[in-house]
């Protein structure tokens, strides 16, 4: 199943971004896109909610964030060994899962550290120069016996870690023992290979090596083994030659003394943004992911967190940045549908953008149902129908065009109820005033714009009349200035519509040029203008603001 592809309107969302979200993601299924799924990234309201409850749909599940995370890309089956594996077991993991370091735990699952091909490679390198270095191996004699898959004649304490040297007993007998003298290395730490020489396996008794491992699969006397038991050398038999044998006693060390305990570890929540900065100057082959625990819950490379995020949002009801969920720059956009000025999303790659000139985003979509001939489910139909009635006031906003009467004509029977009706239950569906905290009715329906180097919210509410304002005037004030504080802007505006008058009052948190600047009446001596026959944010505000910047000479 394909990754799913998140719909979503602005933040603070009025009806109109809810219901095209839903109303976008039963087109895209209907055309067999089924990845598609509505999201919003604010709250809903009491008008959202009564249109919702009409048509029996759910609200679309709330996402507030998109932005790429450590958890997005971590490997989560991460493959690890312990300070007791093998090099043997290791590089079988490394081989297996072909990947080129392995983290290091204990036995709570606790990150030690990593191994790495690199520090194997280094490990099995010929040093010449070092010809101890060379024979040394940190293990056990059962690690060995392990590693050969050999068949034991006599053990000694196999489960002991010891530093032990690998020699094979190739040479003449008297050359053996010289040679063994000369090399300065204990008899109880050492590891002879050696074939069917019953003189070299005799003196090795005498001399009480370590390990005596006899190659070939060869059969061995009876009594090596008795007096292998009675001098203590442990006694083995490696299906293979000499010199394979040797290698793999080699790969038989414990990783112990490889590992590098330097490890970068980072959250799951960790921004992916904020990782790529840490690691820039990184190299390192494997980055681990823990819990507050430490203990390791998964893994990344380099590679990983370059390549593009799998998250991808379709945009509906708006197209800048400022309105758009937090981490949407950071994502792929696949495609937008508005009805509002153009913004400011740049975009890496090509993209539908639907952008028309018309009342609201649901008249977008359900003029996509229309044109393919598609007719939707009755509560879709219900939720488009919502969408354009209470984003062009029943057709009253001068954002109305004739597409939108046709809509609602073609729609109403098949959601099963008529506009007006429909229009008085989304307009009585209770005052969004009495109904929230003033800072709620601030950012219930806001949306925040860019005008050059000025950066600026417009919030608006529609009212049955403005008595619900006037009786909580003061607090709305406090709360518009605590908002603008809040997010650092320029100015900020709240717009109380009136349904009935089709006339609104504007409410200004800004500095005394501005509201100077503003040419409608002014209530007394407050932040409140009248601003009669203005209904729409979009088509009759947002051009006043912008020319109001430009005579303040702003922008």
């Amino acid at each position: 199943m394909p990754e799913p592809i998140y719909i979503f309107g602005h933040k603070n969302p009025d009806a109109d971004a809810i219901c095209s979200a839903l109303a976008y993601e039963a087109y895209k299924h209907a055309i067999g896109q089924t990845e598609y799924v509505a999201a919003r990234c604010g709250n809903s309201n009491a008008r959202i909610d009564a249109i919702l409850d009409r048509f029996q749909t759910p609200l679309p599940r709330f996402i507030g964030d998109v932005t790429p995370r450590v958890s997005n890309i971590m490997q989560t089956q991460a493959r690890t060994v312990t300070r007791q594996s093998t090099c043997a077991e290791a590089l079988e993991l490394i081989d297996k899962y072909d990947v080129r370091a392995l983290p290091v735990v204990d036995d709570d699952g606790q990150i030690k550290g990593l191994v790495s091909i690199f520090q194997l490679g280094e490990f099995f390198i010929p040093k010449p120069r070092e010809p101890r270095a060379m024979r040394r191996v940190h293990t056990s004699v059962q690690s060995i016996i392990d590693s050969l898959s050999a068949k034991v004649l006599h053990a000694d304490s196999p489960n002991e870690l010891e530093e032990l040297f690998v020699r094979i007993g190739a040479m003449d007998i008297r050359s053996f023992g010289s040679h063994h003298k000369e090399t300065g290395l204990p008899s109880d730490r050492s590891i002879i290979i050696v074939g069917d020489r019953w003189d070299i396996q005799e003196r090795c008794l005498q001399l009480g090596v370590r390990l005596l491992v006899i190659t070939g699969a060869l059969e061995v006397d009876e009594d090596v083994i008795d007096r292998a038991k009675e001098r203590n050398v442990s006694l083995i038999v490696s299906p293979y030659d000499s010199a394979t044998t040797s290698w793999i006693i080699r790969t038989a060390t414990h990783i112990d003394g490889l590992i590098d305990p330097d490890v970068s570890c980072f959250s799951a929540e960790d921004r992916i943004s904020a990782v790529k900065r840490r690691i820039a100057n990184n190299n390192d082959p494997l980055y681990m992911v823990v819990n507050d625990s430490k203990q390791l819950i998964g893994v990344f490379s380099k590679s990983d967190i370059l390549r593009p995020s799998h998250t991808r949002i379709a945009l509906v009801d708006h197209n800048e940045l400022g309105q758009a969920v937090n981490g949407a720059s950071e994502v792929q956009i696949t495609e937008i549908l508005d009805h509002h000025r153009l913004g400011n999303i740049p975009t890496e790659q090509p993209i539908l953008f639907i952008n028309r000139p018309v009342g609201s985003t649901c008249s977008i979509v359900a003029d996509l149902f229309r044109s393919q001939s598609l007719t939707p489910e009755p509560n879709i139909a219900g939720i488009m129908m919502a969408g354009i009635i209470s984003d062009t006031l029943l057709l009253n906003s001068p954002t109305t065009t004739p597409l939108e009467g046709e809509l609602l004509e073609w729609l109403a029977p098949i959601a099963g109820i008529e506009s007006k009706a429909l229009a008085e239950l989304i307009f009585t569906a209770g005052s969004v005033v009495i109904n929230s905290k003033p800072d709620e009715v601030i950012r219930s329906d806001c949306k925040i714009y860019d005008e050059g180097e000025i950066r600026f919210s417009v919030s608006q509410i529609e009212e049955l009349g403005f008595d619900n304002f006037w009786k909580n005037e003061d607090a709305l004030d406090q709360a518009l200035e605590a908002y603008r504080k809040e997010e650092d802007l320029y100015f900020s505006f709240l717009l109380v519509t009136d349904i009935n008058s089709q006339d609104s009052l504007l409410v200004v948190a800004g500095n005394d040029e501005l509201k100077a600047a503003i040419n409608y009446p002014q209530r007394g001596q407050s932040n409140i203008y009248e601003l009669p026959g203005i209904v729409s944010r979009k088509k009759q505000l947002m051009p006043y603001i912008s020319s109001l910047l430009k005579t303040m000479g702003v922008v």
